[in-house]
């Protein structure tokens, strides 16, 4: 009797897919990128929410509230804008501060891109002067505002003798209305000028040398080159020391005015930032002062916007 011998049946199993090579090392490093990247981070954000959103929200929330003493605290709504629109004070520093920026902007963009031209030059002794423009950077403006009080005191500052060593009169730089703000404009710009001079000069040193070669070899001449190719591609450049030299006119100089000039003669050189703080550190009038900060960050933003809609924000196409 013969006998078939059964072969065993194979079960049809489909093989599971592997995953992809190094796919799971690859996932791992970028949840490690990212986790990095937080870390990196977190100080910024943390000091942004702590330092800057939390103090503007509360300035905002104070500025509904008349506050008089320490902790007494009384809600008046919309009183202390009221009060702003009708306060002659507020609205002559406002006066000033915008004739202030109208005037110190332009003249700091023209000479920190005068100096960025000057210092990208390869001559000796370069990274001296380079560093001899950009150290009034870094001192503080208080320190500033002592030492051009001095240079600039009628009797004895060091400007006036030189100026009647020359023959000439001297002036009364601090002292007078027409020259005061002149005096907090030149001093703002010597301090100011070189960092946004390190700014250009590293816009001007991503440009590459082969087209000023090329415009040269076609006969351009120096005008002719930054005419056609610096200042088209210093368009990024330009936009970011328009905008942050514009916020910084706003909202800043009060360390300068408060030593030079303590905001006069008469009012002259009173900045709405100036101003502000006289409400709210001299007479204790922390509401009032809210409000108006409050309204001038809303103009800072308003100018911002206005910067970024006619430079299409520093970009090179039309925004596409």
């Amino acid at each position: 009797m013969s006998s078939v011998a059964a072969r065993p049946s194979r079960a049809t199993t489909v093989p599971a897919r592997e995953p992809a090579p190094g796919g799971s090392r690859r996932l791992g490093r970028e949840h490690r990128e990212w986790l990095a990247a937080a870390l990196f981070l977190a100080p910024d954000v943390l000091g942004l929410l702590v330092f800057v959103a939390v103090p503007m929200v509360l300035s905002v929330a104070l500025s509904f509230f008349q506050v008089s003493g320490f902790g007494s605290y009384r809600w008046i709504g919309l009183g202390n804008y009221e009060r702003m629109l009708n306060d002659p004070l507020f609205w002559d520093s406002m006066k000033v501060t915008g004739l202030y920026v109208v005037i110190l902007v332009p003249v700091l963009f023209c000479v920190s891109l005068g100096l960025g031209l000057l210092v990208k030059q390869r001559l000796p002794g370069m990274g001296v002067w380079r560093t001899a423009l950009f150290l009034p950077y870094v001192i503080s403006l208080v320190v500033v505002g002592v030492l051009w009080k001095f240079l600039l005191d009628e009797q004895t500052g060091a400007v006036n003798r030189a100026m009647r060593a020359a023959g000439l009169d001297g002036e009364s730089w601090l002292g007078s209305p027409s020259l005061a703000l002149g005096c907090v404009i030149a001093v703002m710009v010597w301090v100011m000028m070189g960092y946004y001079m390190i700014i250009f000069l590293a816009g001007l040193q991503e440009i590459p040398k082969e087209y000023y070669e090329a415009a040269k070899l076609d006969g351009a001449g120096p005008w002719t080159s930054f005419r056609t190719i610096t200042w088209p591609l210093l368009r990024p450049t330009s936009f970011f020391v328009l905008l942050m030299s514009t916020v910084a006119a706003i909202t800043g100089g009060l360390d300068l005015v408060f030593v030079l000039t303590n905001g006069g003669p008469a009012n002259g050189t009173s900045l709405a930032i100036f101003y502000i703080y006289q409400q709210a550190f001299g007479f204790g009038e922390y509401g009032y002062a809210s409000a108006m900060g409050s309204f001038l960050v809303l103009i800072m933003v308003a100018v911002s916007a206005v910067i970024f809609k006619f430079t299409k924000g520093g970009r090179f196409d039309d925004g596409e």
